[in-house]
């Protein structure tokens, strides 16, 4: 296992991944297109202890369709977006893979909320497909 590093766009902050992800997925949700300002997040699930962090974070707290808090993770400085902490996966965090150094070898598994996702985006390959979160 590589580790792989990531950041926000300014560099005050920086992490480190210590193990290959849980799952990878793009997520069309509307929360997810507002945070990231574009039409789904791709995210990576990943054992919170294998996530190093240098720098500080703001949080914000959002509720989920499940109406849990979702503590959403970003730059104070340059406003990048880097993880999310949800209620619902105790131990784990969901990484914004746009903040990686390199995003080689990583492929979606799996969109969810493609309910809400845009009529004209063609669905990834092999990546399986739910309506809503699994």
């Amino acid at each position: 296992m590589q580790e792989r590093n990531g950041g926000c766009l300014c560099g005050a902050v920086r992490y480190t991944l210590k193990s290959e992800p849980r799952s990878i997925a793009v997520c069309h949700c509307t929360h997810c297109q507002r945070q990231s300002g574009s039409l789904f997040s791709f995210n990576l699930v990943i054992r919170e202890a294998d996530y190093q962090q240098s720098g500080e974070t703001v949080v914000f707290v959002d509720k989920g369709d499940s109406g849990h808090p979702v503590h959403r993770h970003f730059c104070g400085r340059c406003g990048s977006p880097l993880l999310a902490k949800t209620a619902l996966m105790p131990g784990k965090v969901v990484v914004k893979a746009g903040t990686l150094d390199s995003m080689e070898g990583l492929q979606p598994q799996a969109e969810i909320y493609t309910d809400r996702a845009a009529a004209w985006l063609t669905p990834i390959p092999g990546a399986a497909r739910f309506a809503r979160n699994v």
